[in-house]
């Protein structure tokens, strides 16, 4: 049974391979079994591909048959095309656009194993340039964000600086009435005269608008450090918000972009392989001699030609038989006078009808 299904692939006439030997059988099996496993493999390699890309495995396993489906019946037409002749250079002329289709299919297909295969190296290059593109991200939201962040900072620095300023001067007011007081400059008198009480005034004053500065201001701290930290919490939002876009940097183009970083001759062996594989069922066929089976078809092929061709020959000749009859008996028939002076007849009653005709227009025209 086994057989069978393996020569049904091969795409030879059951009936007539039927009535071969067993060896010219069995190398139409081998043949088929080719085909079926290359599609096999192209059901594989597909629907590894395709749930790289859906992520999802029924979707990719019923196009990855799909797939298969298509290159089994592509392989099985084309084998079962290929006719043996007498030159091995007509027959590889006559697949050469098959084997063109299966290198450019083995280019694709072999594309997602590699993937598989070597998923633990393409995994670090594709952790090396998330790490890269995560830093890129961050740098780029904080340029974004930077021009505030910049602008509610130095607001901060400047109110800092003007309690600072302010600090600076009462203390200084204040150095001015103890020294007053206590007569090592100034006036140079001891004592709480009237020039201490002036400059502790002038003190009071402005220690005063410190207090009343220092409060407004560290308000206005609070408010800006408020907001710097919501300035920071939308970066990190932000950050965070496109974070999974980079996790999910991880699709079939990204990872074909990954392999190509790596050392390309793993990578050609592994297209190569799978050339072989994709081309093996026409090589199989063409590497095969002429058999049993060839030459039988061939046989019949030629018989159907043969018929065919007698029959148009002879359908031909009957076409000029008859004419020539025809042509004879119409010539025999023109000499005849009874049908001349039928028709001579009704020519005349036609031509008087029309007369009649004409006449009974012009009356009533008139």
């Amino acid at each position: 049974m086994l057989k069978r299904f393996f020569i049904l692939c091969s795409g030879a006439d059951k009936n007539l391979i039927a009535t071969c030997s067993d060896g010219e059988q069995n190398k139409y099996a081998g043949i088929g079994a080719t085909v079926f496993f290359t599609a096999v493999m192209a059901v594989i390699a597909s629907s590894y591909a395709l749930y790289t890309v859906f992520d999802n495995i029924y979707t990719a396993t019923f196009f990855g048959l799909v797939w298969g489906l298509l290159i089994f019946n592509l392989d099985r037409f084309i084998v079962s095309t290929i006719r043996k002749r007498e030159r091995f250079w007509s027959e590889f002329l006559q697949a050469t656009p098959r084997i063109i289709l299966a290198m450019i299919i083995a280019i694709v297909i072999s594309k997602p194993l590699e993937i598989k295969i070597f998923e633990k190296e393409i995994n670090t290059v594709l952790l090396k340039e998330k790490n890269a593109m995560a830093l890129a991200n961050k740098k780029e939201v904080a340029n974004y964000y930077q021009t505030d962040v910049t602008k509610n900072q130095a607001g901060i620095d400047s109110l800092k600086s003007e309690i600072l300023k302010k600090e600076k001067e009462v203390n200084a007011l204040y150095a001015t009435y103890i020294t007053e007081a206590e007569g090592t400059k100034g006036t140079m008198k001891l004592g709480k005269g009237p020039v201490y009480k002036e400059k502790r005034e002038k003190h009071d004053a402005a220690l005063k608008a410190l207090d009343d500065l220092r409060k407004g201001n560290l308000a206005k701290i609070a408010e800006k450090e408020a907001k710097a930290k919501t300035l920071q919490a939308d970066l990190d939002k932000k950050v965070t918000e496109t974070q999974p876009i980079i996790d999910g940097f991880d699709g079939l183009m990204a990872r074909i972009n990954a392999l190509n970083k790596l050392p390309s001759l793993p990578s050609l062996f592994i297209m190569l392989l799978f050339l072989a594989i994709e081309t093996s069922p026409i090589i199989a066929k063409l590497l095969s001699p002429k058999g049993e089976y060839d030459f039988k078809l061939e046989d019949d092929e030629t018989a159907l030609k043969t018929h065919i061709e007698q029959n148009n020959y002879q359908r031909s000749l009957q076409k000029q038989t008859d004419a020539s009859i025809y042509d004879k008996v119409y010539a025999d028939i023109k000499d005849e006078k009874g049908i001349y002076d039928y028709k001579k007849k009704r020519a005349l009653e036609l031509l008087e009808l029309q007369a009649d005709t004409y006449v009974e227009k012009q009356k009533k025209v008139m």
